[in-house]
């Protein structure tokens, strides 16, 4: 069994630090808010750090599940980040939804100081973390994603190297421009459907056995008719994945319309108290239009 720290146990790394240990992996873990890490051990045991560069020393993984790229370069370079701490040779997988950009700037970060950098951010919301299923798209020299796939294994589904550092980003960009999508459609059938005066769990049981069904509808569609949303992957850090689409795109060529489109609509959202509300909130927007 591997050495391995964890960085970041919000909704998403709390579960899959728990599911390492699970596996009889030697967990260490790092939270901002130290009583969250207190939490973890006494639920699962292990030990805490107050810092990363404590939590990663003698570390064969260090696996990092924070914010957004401000926050990973603070827990990977700032004055006690992890690369300060962590041992030649040791691999960082990073779990993070983040920019390409600094994806490549940690890598040769990383890559200067002889460590080794994996970018594997995850989709599968709270509930695939909490039952280890989740799918992880990643980055990285194919040696270093090798010795970290068994590892990921502890919460994954699916775990699949998509190509050189980056690719892993580029892919849960992918991930999110075709949800985004995917909620927005939802939203509009299942209001369309109330509007009409249909039954729309009656609806939802007929068209998800054909064409129209997705995991969204399976999995959303009964708390979006109850008016539901305090659960799963929130408004603003949808808002944040999409601006990170939006400007690669803008880099890439890529033409975004509709992603573009429902980034609006995540804002009206916003501006209605819905900054939290999971994103299948979309159709609380519908709604208000009335």
């Amino acid at each position: 069994m591997a050495k391995i720290a964890f960085l970041g146990l919000g909704v998403m790394g709390y579960p899959m630090a728990g599911h390492l240990k699970a596996a009889g992996h030697d967990v260490t873990v790092f939270n901002r808010t130290a009583a969250k890490a207190e939490a973890w051990v006494a639920e699962h045991g292990g030990e805490m750090a107050l810092t990363p560069k404590a939590a990663v020393s003698g570390a064969d993984f260090v696996m990092a599940c924070v914010g957004n790229d401000d926050d990973l370069r603070h827990v990977c370079v700032g004055d006690e980040g992890a690369f300060h701490g962590m041992k030649p040779g040791a691999i960082f997988v990073d779990h993070t939804t983040v920019s390409a950009k600094v994806t490549a700037e940690l890598y040769a970060s990383a890559k200067d100081k002889g460590l080794a950098f994996v970018d594997a951010p995850i989709s599968g919301g709270q509930a695939g973390a909490e039952n280890g299923i989740l799918s992880v798209m990643c980055g990285g020299d194919q040696a270093d994603y090798d010795a970290a796939e068994p590892i990921i294994q502890a919460y994954a589904r699916i775990c699949r190297r998509i190509g050189e550092t980056g690719a892993g980003q580029m892919t849960k960009m992918c991930n999110q421009i075709a949800i985004a999508g995917l909620v927005q459609g939802l939203s509009e059938a299942l209001h369309f459907a109330e509007k009409a005066g249909l039954d729309g769990r009656a609806v939802v049981e007929v068209i998800s056995q054909g064409a129209a069904g997705s995991w969204q509808m399976q999995n959303r569609h009964e708390t979006m008719l109850d008016d539901h949303f305090d659960h799963g992957f929130a408004v603003d850090w949808m808002r944040k994945d999409l601006g990170i689409c939006l400007a690669t795109a803008e880099e890439t060529g890529a033409s975004l319309p509709v992603t573009a489109l429902v980034d609006q609509f995540y804002k009206d959202v916003q501006k209605i108290g819905g900054s939290r509300w999971d994103t299948s909130s979309l159709i609380k927007r519908l709604r208000a239009l009335d």
